[in-house]
């Protein structure tokens, strides 16, 4: 267990995963926490993260920092996604290791799972089939993430945990109009839409694919459950066990914002995986559920877009 004045780092605190877990921590009364900006700490300059260990000596470190896109993204840089997150999350890895921290939160994405992995998908799929292309390099990053994690608990006694989450949305989300994940781009398109009095807004592939998200203030409540209750090799899966289309995910997403104009689907556009719902029994069996229900998490996701002035600059 963490105690309330461990001192603790949470890597990409300025993210909305990262950020999540800094409100997380705060709401339980953890106070001593460690955090830098990307100009006080290049996570991607090894000397600068093994100074920074060796004059911190964080007790606990929750590894949230990483470089992230939806597909266009993803496709686009193949080769800096696959560097960037290599490189920063085996620095933080490797120097927390040295530096004798107590434990270690890695966190990867679901895209690390197989194209076509049985569903829904458990943590024992890793690594049986063949990845999604449109994300390969990512996955790959985050693969070898979690992996250095198992083989540093199993040759030096560590003890480096990883978490897996779904599909998350929530504050502090990306809403570049090209290169933010679904949801968050769906929460722009409509607003704008309804704004400028569109009378159709088009989205992008069939709309039949299925999908499962999280709200991420749930996950950072799993990542603090899974610090203080969870030890072992395998990743742990975070999700809710619930998946939609993403037609009905666009109609839901229409609804709260107030679009009442047509849909239209571009097939040209790529779906990416066909389904993807994360078997989540295990973290279910370790004690822990998700709150926050879709419709509630996207009413709140959409209120955080109107008061987010990234939107403005991006």
């Amino acid at each position: 267990m963490m105690e309330k004045n461990s001192k603790i780092y949470v890597a990409g605190h300025r993210g909305m995963v990262g950020s999540a877990i800094i409100r997380a921590l705060n709401k339980e009364g953890y106070h001593n926490i460690i955090v830098r900006t990307h100009s006080e700490l290049d996570l991607c300059r090894q000397e600068s993260v093994e100074n920074f260990f060796c004059n911190e000596k964080p007790d606990y470190v929750f590894l949230a920092a990483a470089k992230v896109g939806g597909i266009i993204a993803n496709s686009e840089s193949l080769a800096d996604f696959m560097y960037e997150n290599m490189i920063l999350e085996m620095n933080i890895i490797h120097s927390a290791w040295q530096n004798n921290c107590k434990k270690l939160l890695f966190l990867g994405s679901s895209c690390i799972y197989p194209r076509m992995a049985p569903q829904p998908i458990q943590e024992s799929s890793l690594l049986t089939s063949e990845l999604e292309k449109t994300n390969e390099a990512y996955a790959l990053a985050k693969i070898s993430g979690l992996k250095y994690c198992e083989y540093l608990n199993r040759q030096y006694g560590t003890d480096f945990i990883s978490a897996m989450p779904t599909n998350l949305y929530g504050p502090n989300d990306n809403y570049h109009p090209t290169h933010s994940h679904v949801l968050p781009a769906l929460i722009r398109r409509f607003h704008e839409a309804k704004v400028a009095g569109l009378e159709e807004v088009v989205c992008w592939g069939t709309g039949t694919v299925l999908r499962e998200f999280l709200y991420v203030d749930d996950l950072a409540d799993a990542c603090l459950f899974l610090m203080n209750h969870y030890s072992g090799d395998e990743t742990v899966n975070v999700g809710t066990g619930k998946e939609l289309t993403i037609s009905e995910l666009t109609e839901l997403t229409a609804k709260i914002i107030g679009y009442t104009g047509k849909i239209v689907w571009d097939n040209s556009k790529p779906d990416g995986t066909p389904r993807k719902l994360l078997d989540v029994s295990k973290l279910a069996n370790l004690g822990w559920k998700y709150k926050v229900e879709l419709e509630d998490g996207i009413r709140l996701s959409y209120e955080d877009f109107l008061n987010n002035p990234m939107r403005v600059e991006r």
